[in-house]
Formats: structure tokens, sequence, C-alpha cells
């Protein structure tokens, strides 16, 4: 998934509650010769293309663009310690309090028992009010859990890793695990773990029914996770609110790509990513801001931040609209530069992105 794809998943996503021509960025990207995912919803009585990309997607990776092999970090290193989100304190998990799941961008109200199965990556979406982890058993194929107090969100989630034409899966909330032949073809299984909770497992490919089940009985339904580890965001800019968060860790500990993204209504859409690579060369020295008495560097079409002396990192806030500038949204409301430079001088970062114990 290129960053163009990224940056208009996050738009349609984020922006249903706004007056976004959700069909016309569709055309646009098409014509720009993307593939897309979209799932349906509902919104103000008005039916809306949404893309339901609930999977992680980053330049450390090995997601649908066909980046593993490609970077020199793009393989999990299995004998160290396995990445795990920080426990969220005071927080009930989904088995207590399964109304609270997808309202809190910052907080997974379920786990994973690590003896059992490897975090590959987390997220939570605000709007779509959905949570999901994704996770390797035995280092076998990677398994997606999605889960929302709404049977509608997590059915008409598209399937991630599959065409945007085939990835119509339709699940039943039966517990019973069913084969599809979409693509690569894979397994899905969808179940109620508590009443008022919907939950989905997915496989893609030669998939196995153990490995599935291995992956489910992991689950841990009685604790809270944060979501913004390692990376927490300490001022936001005025109106906005954090409506996304997500973590992809399938290359940890010699890759790591957080993205928080930041919405302000009626269409401003902010993307603060953290990006960390062993491999990373030495940070660049040409800057010419400063966001908090520390160098930063703006890109030349002003719609990009970068925070400048992070090891091996890169922490950028990407305020820009992802369609060119000659696609008539010039007056759309949007984050400005000064936004950015409050959102990245309170920006934390863990001082140790290779280790999970400095995240707390």
């Amino acid at each position: 998934m290129t960053d163009l794809d990224q940056r208009i998943t996050s738009v349609l996503r984020e922006r249903a509650e706004g007056e976004t021509d959700t069909h016309r960025l569709l055309r646009e990207s098409r014509a720009l010769g993307r593939r897309r995912q979209v799932r349906r919803r509902v919104a103000a009585g008005t039916a809306l293309a949404l893309v339901g990309v609930v999977g992680f997607a980053g330049v450390t990776g090995t997601d649908v663009g066909g980046l593993s092999g490609r970077l020199p970090w793009a393989a999990a290193t299995p004998d160290v310690a396995a990445p795990l989100p920080p426990r969220a304190d005071g927080v009930p998990g989904a088995a207590q309090r399964p109304d609270l799941v997808g309202t809190d961008t910052t907080v997974l109200h379920l786990g994973v028992d690590t003896r059992k199965a490897r975090y590959l990556g987390w997220a939570v979406y605000g709007s779509a009010q959905v949570e999901s982890i994704r996770m390797s058993v035995g280092g076998g194929r990677p398994v997606l859990i999605e889960v929302s107090r709404s049977a509608q969100e997590v059915d008409e989630l598209l399937l991630n890793g599959l065409p945007a034409e085939q990835a119509a899966i339709p699940v039943t909330f039966d517990g019973a695990v069913r084969q599809f032949r979409n693509g690569a073809g894979g397994l899905v299984k969808g179940w109620q773990p508590v009443p008022g909770l919907y939950a989905r497992a997915s496989m893609l490919g030669d998939a196995d029914r153990g490995t599935l089940a291995k992956a489910v009985d992991a689950l841990r339904w009685g604790e809270a996770r944060r979501c913004d580890a390692p990376l927490r965001l300490g001022v936001l800019p005025q109106g906005a609110r954090l409506s996304a968060c997500s973590v992809d860790a399938t290359a940890f500990p010699r890759g790591l790509h957080v993205e928080l993204t930041l919405y302000r209504a009626p269409s401003a859409t902010m993307w603060v990513r953290l990006q960390y690579g062993s491999q990373i060369a030495v940070d660049r020295a040409d800057s010419n801001r400063t966001v908090g008495g520390r160098p930063a560097y703006l890109y030349p079409d002003g719609t990009k931040l970068d925070l400048l002396g992070i090891p091996k990192a890169h922490l950028t806030a990407d305020f820009g609209w992802p369609l060119p500038r000659n696609h008539g949204h010039e007056g759309q409301s949007a984050f400005t530069e000064a936004d950015a430079t409050t959102v990245l001088a309170g920006a934390q970062v863990a001082t140790d992105l290779t280790d999970p114990e400095t995240w707390k």
C-alpha cells in the first residue's frame, strides 16, 4: 500500500461524519491506478462509500503492497522479546464492559496471551468503533481479529488483503469456521465472545483451521491495553480529536510503524507517523524549522513536517490533502503548519523503540 493509498484510506474512513465527496475521491484514485478497499456504511441516513482497511500498512510491514523482501528489516526476529502493548491500568476489558469497545481510540479492550501467540499489530478506529489485533501462532500465517459492538460494522468490513471487488465475505456469528475462495482464498470465523460484542477472525491463503482455532484461544477478553504506544500525543490542536490509532510490529524489533490520525470537523485530517528502522540512515541535517526547541524540516509542498533527531526513526505530521492540488479541494478546512508544530512539540516517543518495557 502506497502513501497515497494510506492517506485516501484515512480520509474516507475518518471523514464519514463530514461532507466528503467520496465518489469523486474514488473516481480520481482509480484514475491514478491505485487499488482501493471499500466498505459500505450508512451515515446520517445516506449510504457512503468508506474504506475499511482494518489492517496495518507501513514501510516496515509485510503488507499487500509487496514491500516484504525489499526492505532490509522486513522480517521479524523470533529470538528477541516480542512487541507488547502496555496494560491500560484501571480500564476493564471487553468481557466486563463490552459497551466500551471502540469508544476510546487509545485503548484496546482485549489482548493476546503471548505464551500462545505473537502480536504483529493492533489498531482502534473510532469512527467505525472497531478494534483489531493481528497475530501469528507458531510462525504461521497471520490471523486478523476484528471486534465491534455492531454486527453490521464487522460484516461490512472488506477482508484486508483481497481485491476490493472480491473482499466482501459474509459473516455469520455462529462460531463456525468457513472457507472462502475469493482471491487466494482463506478461512473466516464470526462469533460473539460475550453478549453485545461481535468478532471476526480471518486468515488468507492456504490457511490451517488449527492455527485459526489457536489464535482465537489466545485472545484475552478480560484485559485492556494501550493502543497509542510507543508514541503518545500530549497536545492536540483546538477542536481536534484522535480518531484512529494503529501499530504495525510485523518486523519488530528491526522495524516499527505507528500511525495516529487526528480529525477536526468538518473535514480536516492529520496523520502523525513514527517510522523506525534499524538500518535507517543518519537523520537529515538540512532543518528549516524549529519545533519545541528541536530542529525540524518542512517539506517543499508545505504539508508535511518532520521532527528531527530521533535515532533510526522519522516522526512526521502529514496534514496535506491526499490528492493533487488541482482537484478542487482548496476550499476544504484543513490543519496548518502551526497545528502540526503543536502536535509534534507535545509528542512523547518511548526512550527505546526496541524495548516494549519503555513504552509504558
